[in-house]
């Protein structure tokens, strides 16, 4: 087949087979986000099996809820310190590297938990794991704003995020089935070597665009020049004036100081914090839900568990074409984000009527669109960061985010511990019902209208200035 051929068929998102010749591969991309997606798939099935094993867990332990929420609470506090630093670690060192330790942290982690003699070791061994596993977000954040040009960045993120949910979804009877075949000890170990394999396909894929051997020069262009939109509703043309290959990897990252000078880091951090709790309390405790309230065992939980983390997958991957769909279709990067986002948080409210209902299957659905809102939600969300800011910022500020949502996640985790000991799931279902609309809310407050703002932060003016 002829170059041109070739080079023509590259940017025909029909053509179904990817071709190596001469040693490029055509939408390279695709395969990089590919692999950020198995990572994050790796990422929720190790940090699950303490939630599916947690019938079997509290008994042998004898742990109450709130003990059990301290398990999560260690895990939220090295998470939410690990999203900042991991941000500007990965800004600092590159998405190649930062990836490379992440997993290594985590992978070990997610092994040593066989070797939990209590509540102390198995706390020491979650925190641990929350130290790993944070940097996987902006990390994917940095990858996408690389690789990926505006318009295609939401779908992207859109396929990683979907590894949290396909996690969840194959996780609990993969887990289960480990835990009555071989006993726990053994699920951890399998469970946490599935990262050393992905780290060997890492590192001999990856690598940034302007220095990567297999992009092609049609492939390096788009990614280039996707980067010019332009904006309706009067936002200004962002263009990215300097060629891809000419940019460093790597850059100093910028100081947590300046970038929070700015009301759009304040509305994902706030929002996030608001928001993500709604997330982590489905992640922590579906199953002891089912199991306390509606009766499962283990081998129900197994059956069924997943089927809410179904409905998330397809609002990940909805939540991300919706808003990449809108901009084709002539939408601003403003109007298409805050739509989708204002969507999605309009179904979160369905947790409250989850709490109340008596029937497993209805609340399994009303749980599933809950999550299914939330997926779509937290995609655009994620976006944001490379919305308003340039490729060597997106994972500090993506970072912050992810603090944000560790302090809020935190909170919740611990509170949600004492609030059912006392009084059961439902004052805790209907608090985080709440809590989207009311975290939108705030985000739409405090952003304002959706554009790129000038990189150079060391001349940034003061968060009232910049944002009059």
């Amino acid at each position: 087949m002829a170059e041109t051929e070739l080079r023509a068929k590259e940017i025909k998102p029909s053509t179904s087979t990817v071709a190596v010749v001469a040693g490029k591969v055509p939408r390279l991309r695709w395969l990089i986000i590919g692999l950020v997606f198995l990572a994050t798939l790796i990422n929720y099935i190790d940090r699950l099996t303490v939630s599916v094993l947690a019938p079997v867990i509290t008994e042998a332990l004898k742990l109450s809820n709130l003990e059990y929420a301290s398990l999560g609470t260690w895990f939220l506090l090295a998470y939410t310190i690990s999203q900042g630093v991991s941000g500007k670690l990965y800004d600092q060192i590159g998405a190649r590297r930062g990836f490379a330790l992440s997993i290594i942290v985590w992978s070990l982690a997610a092994m040593a938990h066989a070797f939990a003699r209590g509540l102390g070791s198995l706390s020491v061994f979650r925190f641990l794991l929350g130290l790993g596993e944070a940097g996987n977000w902006p990390g994917a954040a940095k990858v996408t704003a690389e690789w990926f040009p505006v318009r295609e960045r939401a779908f992207a993120m859109a396929i990683f995020n979907s590894g949290a949910a396909i996690g969840s979804i194959i996780a609990p009877p993969i887990i289960v089935w480990l835990q009555l075949s071989y006993g726990w000890q053994t699920t951890f170990i399998i469970t946490g070597t599935l990262g050393f394999f992905w780290l060997a396909l890492w590192l001999f894929c990856y690598q940034p665009p302007d220095r990567h051997r297999w992009i092609t020069d049609e492939e390096r262009a788009l990614i280039r020049d996707g980067g010019t939109e332009r904006r309706r509703d009067g936002e200004k043309e962002n263009a990215l004036s300097v060629p891809l290959s000419l940019r460093p990897s790597v850059s100093p990252s910028p100081k947590w100081r300046d970038l929070l000078r700015y009301r759009q880091v304040w509305a994902i951090v706030v929002a996030r914090l608001l928001v993500d709790p709604v997330w982590w309390l489905f992640i922590t405790w579906l199953p002891l839900f089912l199991n306390r309230v509606h009766g499962f065992d283990l081998k129900k939980i197994g059956l069924f568990a997943w089927v809410p983390f179904v409905a998330a997958d397809a609002g990940s991957l909805l939540g991300g074409f919706a808003s990449g769909f809108l901009i084709k279709r002539g939408w601003s990067v403003n109007r298409a984000r805050k739509a989708t986002i204002g969507f999605a948080a309009l179904l979160m409210p369905a947790g409250i009527l989850a709490a109340r209902a008596q029937d497993p299957v209805v609340a399994l659905a009303l749980i599933g669109l809950v999550l299914f809102g939330f997926q779509f939600w937290i995609n655009n969300v994620q976006t944001l960061p490379s919305d308003f800011f340039s490729d060597k910022m997106v994972a500090s500020v993506a970072g912050l985010g992810g603090v944000g949502a560790g302090v809020g996640s935190m909170i919740f985790t611990l509170a949600t511990g004492w609030i059912v000991d006392h009084f059961g799931y439902t004052p805790v279902l209907t608090a985080a019902g709440a809590l989207a609309p009311i975290g939108t809310i705030v985000l739409f407050a405090l952003t304002g209208t959706i554009t790129k703002i000038p990189s150079n932060i060391s001349n940034s003016k003061s968060l009232v200035q910049e944002n009059s």
